[in-house]
């Protein structure tokens, strides 16, 4: 699975997306930011892990407790601001 990560969380890893295995899942959203918050430095992790952050499956902002699949399309992103 191929995750893709916005604005900071972009920056912190040092890449736009993680890939993931397949065989780790599936899991919740929740799992899989803790999971994924222990491949970058602590920058990353701790941005990451922020409660503001949200994750998109399939193009759809989703609930911490919705189950993730191999063939889902993940994002995570911190809140946007814009004027």
């Amino acid at each position: 699975m191929n995750i893709l990560l916005f604005a900071q969380l972009r920056d912190y890893y040092g890449a736009s997306s993680v890939t993931f295995p397949d065989d780790e899942l599936p899991l919740t959203v929740d799992e899989l930011r803790s999971s994924l918050a222990g491949l970058g430095s602590e920058e990353f992790r701790q941005a990451l892990l922020e409660p503001n952050v949200f994750c998109a499956v399939n193009q759809k902002v989703v609930e911490p407790k919705y189950i993730v699949q191999a063939d889902d399309e993940v994002g995570f992103f911190p809140p946007m601001t814009g004027g």
